[in-house]
């Protein structure tokens, strides 16, 4: 099956638009890869998706696979060579037939390849279509991190050194030879991986007094998963300082650094910090996963209200779109996934971000660096001179870069950014609190964007029960408020929408390795310009006015949003309510 015909289907679909099509069949020639795989590293669609249209063309089943299936007997049968090379897995044997998950079923030397492995065990093959996220994960499985952890520990043998590290650090990165340089390398190779399978945001290598501790941080919580012996903290953040190019001799001051690498054919970067501490360097490594980081407008979770409004503001030819929510919100990830929306051949991108977190072909990014005087507010007078027609300011932090973002959306550009406020309807405020004049915000203003980040509950696992009395309340006069709209899809999906109500808990299962959640969800507020916040911006905006505004817009409010996705399964009632304020 050609690559072409996969998506022209996936744009019958409406998986993918046709200049995303296009697009890809060229820079496909350009790279020399299959355009299938470049739209799943880009996280251009959602691969099961994606895998089910694949399915019906190539007339092979498509099938999930869960980890667990996997025996240490079953993983025996194919090697990890042949799967890497192949990106095949084993799913099950039974009798004289091996069952075996293909990414790429279509492919000749995978096929020969397997036909080999059957004839020699005397088998007969049968196949399923798989994701490129499920074979990632069985490969886990021929890698695990501890023993690879505790295979690099041995070969170092450091039985009979003192504990000591104000003393042995400096003289471990004196003995270094070649042969001990080995274990060292592999086991923070090991590390970096493992912190891409498990879908870490950071990783935090840190010295304590008699060991080294190795964290990551998931699903927005730091967890421990590894402990090293302290003689360790040397080598290793030597080995990450050399993959950053940071100098290896300075270990009084904070450094800044990063490096990128191929894992599973998806481009990682990582972005390297330094801190000295009483008892040594401590090295903070932020993991951007574009599959992870970068997510099509569908994939972030909006109600689809909001999604037909933010597309709405996104094809209006100028204006700001502004998004606003704490550090760690998903802010970014939001502006990213606008920007892919926006990015097309005949538009120029330039961006200002701090630093750059995802590379995105086809956009002009460039990161701003304040101890040479190159500041968003110094760029974005550059960036007015490129020719652009969209704009991204990584963040509007002072009133000379609120002023010439302003002026370049009053000029005909479209403006990306974000802001600290801690709701949507304080944009209007926060931008006149910086000395935009207010006469100047309904022409520049297209929409203003909240958002918070909430754990997302294990499909596997989770379970509905009937909400308790007080939370019954809350979901009522929640649901009261919503426009007719809303509540119009909500009878589709929600069995009582008049009650009584059911809330969901995860208790935790294989799946979800215990924890009950599968990642984090985000939870919106979409506050839009229209004729009548004008005419409130004009007479002073005050809360109450925005209030009685976006109540007449009908705008969802990220505890209401929070509220319909919790009685949807997505997420739990009672952090809702804990990680949001009362709706206006």
């Amino acid at each position: 099956m050609e690559s072409k015909t996969l998506l022209q289907e996936l744009v019958k679909e409406g998986l993918i638009q046709e200049e995303v099509s296009k697009r890809l069949q060229a820079e496909a020639v350009v790279l020399n890869k299959n355009p299938e795989d470049i739209l799943y590293d880009r996280h251009g669609a959602d691969e099961s998706k994606v895998a089910k249209v694949k399915s019906k063309l190539l007339g092979i089943p498509f099938k999930a696979v869960e980890s667990d299936s996997i025996t240490p007997d079953l993983a025996k049968l194919i090697s990890e060579g042949t799967i890497r090379n192949y990106k095949v897995v084993p799913i099950q044997k039974s009798d004289n037939l091996l069952v075996v998950g293909m990414v790429h079923p279509d492919d000749a030397k995978a096929q020969e390849a397997l036909k080999f492995i059957a004839k020699q065990q005397k088998l007969n093959l049968g196949v399923y279509l798989i994701t490129p996220s499920d074979w990632q994960m069985i490969l886990r499985k021929y890698s695990p991190y501890d023993n690879e952890v505790a295979s690099a520990v041995q070969a170092l043998n450091l039985g009979g050194r003192s504990s000591l590290p104000s003393q042995n650090i400096v003289r471990l990165e004196e003995e270094i030879t070649a042969s001990e340089e080995a274990p060292i390398i592999k086991l923070v190779a090991s590390t970096l991986k493992e912190a891409v399978f498990q879908k870490a945001s950071d990783i935090h290598i840190e010295p304590m007094r008699t060991s080294l501790r190795i964290r990551f941080r998931l699903d927005g919580d730091l967890h421990v998963v590894s402990t090293l012996p302290i003689e360790l903290h040397q080598p290793v953040v030597s080995r990450v300082k050399v993959l950053s190019n940071l100098k290896l001799d300075e270990t009084r001051v904070p450094q800044d650094g990063r490096f990128r690498t191929i894992l599973g054919g998806k481009d990682i970067d990582y972005r390297v910090a330094t801190f000295p501490t009483a008892v040594g360097e401590k090295v903070a490594i932020r993991v951007l996963d574009p599959s992870v980081g970068l997510k099509g407008l569908e994939g972030l979770g909006f109600l689809d209200r909001n999604l037909r409004i933010i597309k709405e503001g996104i094809d209006k030819p100028y204006g700001m779109i502004l998004i606003t929510g704490p550090t760690g919100s998903g802010k970014t990830t939001t502006l990213y996934s606008i920007m892919q929306i926006l990015n097309k051949e005949d538009v120029n991108i330039v961006s200002l971000e701090d630093p750059v977190e995802y590379f995105i072909e086809g956009l002009n990014q460039s990161q701003v660096r304040p101890e040479i005087n190159y500041d968003f507010a110094s760029g974005l007078r550059q960036i007015l001179r490129q020719d652009p027609d969209v704009i991204l300011v990584g963040e509007i932090r002072d009133e000379e870069t609120a002023g010439l973002a302003v002026h370049a959306a009053l000029t005909g550009h479209i403006v990306l950014s974000t802001l600290h406020t801690n709701n949507s309807l304080g944009v209007i405020p926060r931008l006149v609190d910086m000395k935009v004049d207010s006469f100047l915000l309904p022409s520049a203003l297209n929409l203003m964007l909240a958002q918070r980040l909430v754990s997302q509950l294990c499909d596997k696992c989770r379970k509905p029960e009937k909400a308790p009395q007080s939370l019954e309340d809350v979901i009522k006069g929640a649901l009261s408020k919503l426009p007719p709209e809303v509540t119009n899809i909500l009878k589709s999906k929600i069995a009582n929408v008049d009650g009584p109500y059911e809330i969901y808990h995860a208790p935790g299962c294989s799946v979800c390795n215990g924890k009950g959640i599968i990642g984090r969800v985000a939870l919106f507020e979409v506050f839009t310009m229209t004729k009548e916040l004008a005419e409130v911006i004009s007479s002073g905006p005050t809360e109450k006015k925005l209030n009685e505004e976006a109540k007449r817009q009908g705008m969802v409010t990220m505890r209401d949003d929070g509220i319909i996705k919790a009685l949807l399964g997505t997420v739990s009632l009672e952090e809702v309510l804990k990680e949001t304020s009362e709706a206006y």
